[in-house]
């Protein structure tokens, strides 16, 4: 939900609400059978609450503050080749405040082997389209689908809040692909290597990393967790 200063278009959205009920229904109708996957809230990061949070988890999204701290640590990130195999499904960010469903299409994209996308749907084309692409191809892509922007624009104005694109927040996505905890951030130059992990414990191993991220930014309390887990 971030302005992107860097941004090489001028095109801007509204931002996505961190809010689970606008998410499942933007991924539902682009695609996501209701009974493949959804979103829930994640309501604390100790223990006792993240076993409350519906399994398997398949990815989590992070909305956090845009600070002094955390752009340092994305320039020092910059230029720093951690998936030299492109094993991850990754894409850069080019339009403005785009980055809650770009957090979303990270999130389906590196789980397309674990759930069944309508065929045909714009998901299902979306990727199709896109996975032998770079992630400045993938972002120029979504920058001129037309049907996407109608899309995000009705995801982003359907929410509790009222819509502005004066936001100074951000989402970003964590991943497990092939045992390993990837961050996955539009406004970075690639994937963030985390460590080891596995579909069992990434819903703990991201926590983890969200924790150090809050702890950085004891000032905010701006943040939500949310998590994509495959139903059962």
């Amino acid at each position: 939900m971030a302005t992107v200063d860097e941004s090489s278009s001028a095109k801007r959205w509204l931002p996505l609400e961190a809010n689970p009920d606008v998410m499942n229904q933007f991924l539902w109708g682009l695609g996501l059978p209701e009974g493949e996957a959804e979103c829930y809230d994640v309501y604390g990061l100790d223990e006792e609450l993240l076993a409350m949070v519906p399994k398997p988890v398949l990815a989590v999204l992070f909305l956090y503050p845009l600070t002094a701290k955390s752009e340092e640590e994305r320039l020092l990130q910059e230029g720093v080749k951690q998936d030299p195999s492109g094993k991850v499904y990754f894409m850069k960010q080019t339009v403005g405040n785009a980055c809650g469903t770009i957090g979303l299409l990270h999130a389906v994209g590196n789980i397309t082997s674990k759930i069944k996308l309508l065929e045909g749907s714009f998901l299902d084309r979306f990727f199709k389209s896109t996975t032998k692409m770079d992630p400045l191809e993938r972002a120029a892509f979504l920058e001129n689908d037309r049907e996407m922007e109608v899309a995000h624009s009705v995801a982003a104005t359907g929410g509790e809040t009222e819509a502005t694109d004066n936001v100074d927040t951000h989402f970003i996505c964590f991943t497990c692909v092939e045992g390993e905890l990837f961050e996955l951030d539009g406004r970075k130059s690639g994937p963030i290597l985390h460590g080891a992990s596995s579909p069992s414990s990434l819903l703990q191993d991201a926590a983890k990393v969200i924790r150090e991220m809050i702890q950085k930014n004891p000032d905010s309390l701006n943040f939500n967790v949310i998590a994509v887990s495959k139903k059962t």
